[in-house]
């Protein structure tokens, strides 16, 4: 535990240190953020807003990784890492297109989505072979696994893994929202791995609570800099990566409630609209715009979205109790 919280506590401070430096260096570059014309006009004001502050926790989670690398046993918290790394590369392309170009849209949907499949199916393997994750599928609340066929086992993770990413970075569109969400999930997942004594997993989320803390300093409304697809991705990948190292991928359902309604929000949308020919099902999706537009202000939609994150990942522990009694 006292490893923990050195850990949480040298992400926030790397974390903070990293945007001090950081944050400049955006600005001279003009790595600014273009507002999408289909998007609430009121985030007009946004624009020119500095980028890609994602580095900054994910370089400080590195650190701590690589301050703790002399004491760890087991090594399977890289594989987590890299797949996380892996995923924020695809970010950083994105938004790098994005500012290279001046625009909203960086990748194109399929190149992102192929590149996205390849990382996890890459990932799952190697996992797989190394003996670091097996095919059992852990249900919780009965505390009853049953085994899948490695190969269906594989395409089942590759298409959780790049819905759950994808997920996490549509919740990233207001100010402190998918940092806030993804707060709770960190603890539950450090939490969780240190119960199973898997304390080297463990380091990893907590290093990421501490960096996303100091990372709200920055991002909190007004925002100072947003983590772009850079910042969300990578979390997106450390979520789902932690949840099949850990064994338990059915718990996303509960931990990522938030980014599942997100995700659900624009599926009902486009679908609702395309059947009645020009309706809305909501006055705007994903769901947070729709708060917005009912005249919710952004704190209060990041303190409620975060309050209900920290409920279904407490809701979620109860779940795997029987696992980790």
């Amino acid at each position: 535990m006292t490893r923990l919280l050195l850990t949480a506590a040298a992400g926030f401070v790397l974390s903070g240190l990293l945007g001090y430096l950081l944050l400049p260096v955006l600005r001279a570059l003009k790595a600014g953020q273009s507002i999408r014309e289909i998007g609430p006009t009121w985030h007009n004001y946004k624009s020119g807003t500095p980028m890609m502050g994602g580095l900054m926790f994910i370089f400080a989670a590195i650190l701590c990784l690589l301050m703790n690398a002399p004491a760890m046993e087991d090594y399977s918290v890289l594989y987590v890492l890299v797949l996380a790394l892996c995923f924020g590369f695809i970010g950083f392309l994105d938004d790098f297109t994005k500012i290279k170009y001046k625009r909203n849209l960086g990748l194109t949907t399929l190149q992102k989505a192929m590149l996205q499949m390849a990382v996890s199916a890459i990932f799952l393997y190697v996992m797989y072979r190394s003996g670091s994750m097996d095919t059992h599928l852990y249900i919780p609340f009965f505390n009853v696994s049953f085994d899948l066929h490695p190969i269906v086992y594989i395409f089942f993770a590759m298409f959780v893994m790049v819905g759950c990413v994808n997920s996490v970075n549509l919740t990233d569109g207001v100010d402190g929202l998918s940092s806030s969400v993804t707060l709770p999930v960190m603890v539950f997942f450090a939490a969780t791995a240190m119960a199973l004594g898997k304390w080297e997993l463990a380091l990893l989320p907590a290093a990421l609570v501490g960096g996303l803390i100091a990372y709200l300093f920055y991002n909190w409304h007004p925002a100072k800099v947003f983590m772009g697809d850079t910042g969300s991705l990578f979390l997106g990948g450390v979520v789902c990566a932690l949840a099949f190292a850990l064994e338990m991928p059915l718990v996303l359902i509960l931990v990522g409630f938030v980014y599942i309604c997100e995700t659900l929000s624009v599926i009902l949308q486009v679908s609702y609209f395309k059947m009645t020919h020009g309706k809305r099902l909501f006055k705007m999706s994903p769901i947070h715009h729709h708060f917005e537009m009912c005249g919710w202000k952004e704190e209060k939609i990041v303190l409620t979205f975060a309050g209900v994150s920290a409920v279904m990942c407490l809701l979620a522990w109860i779940g795997i109790s029987g696992l980790i009694g």
